[in-house]
C-alpha cells in the first residue's frame, strides 16, 4: 500500500523494524519537504516488496556504476520523474536513504548520495557505512557532516 509522506506529522509509518527509525522517518520526511517545495511533487512510497522495479533499478546502478552493495534490508521505495530527472529512493532498515537520480537521455548518474543516522548500528564501529560494500565514490551524509566523496 503506498503512503504519501507528510513532512508537517512525521511518522514512522512503513519503517517500524527499523532500529532507527524515528530518525529515518525524519531523513524520509526532509525528502519529501524538498520535492514539495521544489517541484510540487507529493513523495509516495511503497513498501520494497511492492516496488521490486524501483529497488532492482537503483541496486543496478549501484553495482554497475558504483561497485556498491548494500546488504541492509529494504523497508520502503519510490520512483518517479521530476521536471528532466528520473529519481527514485530506497529507504533501508539499518537508517540509510539511497536517492538515485538521473537526466532523462543522459546515460550518466546525476546524483548519488547515502545519507543515514549517527545512530545508525554500525557507523561507530568503523565498519562500512548501512552496510555499503565497495570501493565506489559516495557520500555518507549524517548530522550536518560529510564522510568519503
Amino acid at each position: 500500500m503506498s503512503y504519501v509522506v507528510d513532512f508537517n506529522d512525521v511518522s514512522t509509518t512503513g519503517l517500524e523494524s527499523s532500529p532507527v527509525a524515528p530518525a529515518l522517518a525524519g531523513l524520509r520526511a526532509n525528502e519529501a519537504r524538498y520535492f514539495k517545495n521544489k517541484y510540487d511533487h507529493d513523495f509516495t512510497v511503497e513498501p520494497a516488496s511492492s516496488a521490486t522495479e524501483t529497488v532492482d533499478w537503483v541496486h543496478r546502478i549501484l553495482k554497475e556504476e558504483r561497485d556498491l552493495v548494500i546488504a541492509a534490508r529494504p523497508l520502503e521505495a519510490t520512483g518517479y520523474q521530476v521536471a528532466n530527472i528520473r529519481m527514485a529512493y530506497v529507504f533501508y532498515e539499518s537508517g540509510l536513504s539511497m536517492p538515485v537520480g538521473r537526466e532523462m537521455g543522459k546515460p550518466e548518474l546525476k546524483r548519488l548520495r547515502a545519507s543515514g543516522t549517527t545512530s545508525t548500528p554500525g557507523w561507530a564501529s568503523g565498519s562500512p557505512p548501512y552496510g555499503i560494500t565497495g570501493p565506489g565514490d559516495y557520500t555518507v551524509v549524517h548530522s550536518g557532516t560529510s564522510g568519503r566523496d
